[in-house]
């Protein structure tokens, strides 16, 4: 069957191929009068090739666009994304990316629903992890179609399954706390978990604080991830824990957490080689994120300032109007702090 004029060509290359038959479409004409051709693509059967055809003269797309791999359009996202986001959902999107691994190196335009399924269904993690890689297919799709990649958005048919309870958040006890104090001299990073503990920080927040954030003179340290609130806030410091910090600090590291390197380490290096060796050692059960909790209960616990506690934690406030500290408020900051 002859195609009409201006429609395009479907024919068959010679030799051995996976992919015999090849959709070509004519865009334009050289000053010489010569045909510039647009390869569409390479199908297994004519059916299939003049199937791609059809379709891209319904609604001509970025040839270029169509073979994108997924891990392309990934890089391409987080060029675009990455410097607009706080560190914490950077790394949020980079994790989901990484559970994603067998869908790399497919194109983006070949994936569907069950392939974005079977990676959720795969994944050994709880469905917090698994709503993240969700959220990472939605924000794909939505780049892809503000890029004219014409696809199908399947990340909406996504099931993550019943929402786990998770674990409840438990934290340290008194006992426990003079338990870490009796061993900081003896344990290498006892000393990080109290200063998570005696300051509110998060994990990932602790790892992020460079050496020059931190002003023993006054007694506070800037830092903090996560959203607008908690971003670069002061945190006072604690009379508790100045030794601690104090005695870590390197003038030859960038990071107050370093790894042998002298480098900043990463939060997977610091809670499976640091934090589970620390707890299987002193016999504790507890995660990283408890240390935050303890805080909150211990400043409760010591009737501390509710707005202090939030502008320490970098919890939102209708009392807190911005972020300038003057050294009044450290010094009220750390008033309350020492309560603990």
């Amino acid at each position: 069957m002859r195609l009409p004029n201006g429609y395009g060509t479907v024919y068959k290359l010679s030799g051995n191929r996976r992919r015999p038959w090849i959709a070509r479409k004519t865009t334009g004409w050289t000053d010489e009068g010569e045909q510039v051709c647009q390869t569409i693509g390479y199908y297994k059967t004519r059916q299939e090739a003049l199937t791609a055809l059809s379709d891209y003269n319904k609604n001509p797309y970025s040839v270029e666009a169509s073979t994108v791999t997924f891990e392309e359009l990934f890089e391409r996202l987080k060029n675009e994304k990455f410097d607009k986001i706080s560190r914490s959902n950077q790394l949020g999107y980079t994790a989901a990316f990484k559970k994603s691994e067998k869908l790399h190196q497919m194109r983006f335009v070949d994936v569907k629903h069950a392939h974005l399924q079977s990676v959720i269904d795969n994944c050994d993690k709880g469905w917090g992890t698994k709503k993240k890689i969700k959220v990472l297919f939605n924000q794909m799709y939505a780049y892809a179609l503000k890029n004219d990649i014409d696809v199908r958005d399947y990340s909406k048919f996504v099931d993550l399954g019943r929402k786990d309870i998770g674990k409840k958040r438990e934290v340290f006890t008194g006992k426990e706390i003079n338990l870490l104090w009796d061993h900081v001299e003896r344990m290498d990073y006892i000393d990080a978990i109290l200063i998570m503990i005696y300051t509110g920080m998060r994990p990932g927040e602790l790892i992020t604080i460079k050496n020059q954030d931190i002003n023993l003179e006054e007694r506070y340290l800037r830092g903090g991830i996560k959203n607008e609130n908690s971003m670069d806030r002061v945190i006072p410091l604690n009379e508790k824990i100045v030794p601690l910090i104090e005695k870590r600090m390197s003038s030859e590291n960038e990071f107050f957490i370093a790894n042998h390197k002298g480098e900043q380490m990463r939060y997977w290096n610091f809670y499976e080689e640091k934090w589970k060796r620390v707890m299987e050692q002193l016999q504790l059960s507890h995660r990283p994120h408890d240390c935050r909790h303890t805080f909150a209960s211990l400043m409760d616990s010591a009737g501390a300032n509710k707005v202090c506690i939030k502008r320490i934690m970098g919890h939102a406030s209708k009392d807190i109007t911005d972020k300038v500290y003057t050294h009044k408020d450290i010094r009220e900051l750390i008033i309350e702090i020492n309560k603990i």
